[in-house]
């Protein structure tokens, strides 16, 4: 059995958007804090790479880095949304509504990702939960409790039921 890395309180969710800025957020995050790698559109060699170098850089700043989807990368300390019978030893889920909170417990994940919180540039348009709606979301989950969309630690503050957020753009900024 795999050892599983402490679940971070403070989280950065990577796409191919943030280009050569991705550096800079990783840099902004603190030792012990988490990084969801997401470069789902990106060629596959291509993202090995990235990922091998992200992970060079996790392993010496502290870091826990999860990768989503379903392709293996190699030295990833858990997995996004991980399902079948080989489960990782950290395991983070999407929670958007009711359903995907009953499929995170079934999963045995470790870390439930709750959003949208609030409005998020990464998904325009989109519902968002609202503070209410995700608080009582939070509230049936077992598992640590992640607030994502929208968020920054000034934001962070306004919520309840919740270990912790994670983003894009406030590591951006």
């Amino acid at each position: 059995m795999q050892r599983r890395h402490p679940v971070p309180r403070l989280w950065l969710m990577t796409d191919e958007r943030m280009g050569e800025a991705l550096w800079r957020a990783v840099r902004r995050l603190p030792q012990g804090g988490g990084i969801v790698f997401r470069h789902h559109a990106t060629p596959l060699a291509e993202r090995r790479r990235l990922f091998a170098r992200l992970l060079r850089l996790a392993r010496a700043r502290g870091l826990v880095l999860v990768r989503a989807g379903t392709v293996p990368l190699y030295g990833e300390m858990g997995v996004h949304k991980a399902e079948g019978r080989h489960v990782p030893a950290l395991v983070t889920w999407p929670v958007h509504d009711g359903l995907e909170a009953r499929r995170a417990r079934r999963a045995g994940a470790h870390v439930a990702f709750v959003s949208p919180v609030f409005a998020t540039r990464s998904h325009p348009g989109s519902k968002v939960l609202g503070v209410s709606r995700a608080q009582a979301l939070a509230r049936v989950l077992p598992m640590k409790r992640i607030a994502l969309g929208g968020m920054d630690a000034q934001r962070f503050r306004r919520l309840q039921d919740f270990d912790g957020w994670a983003a894009i753009d406030a590591w951006l900024r």
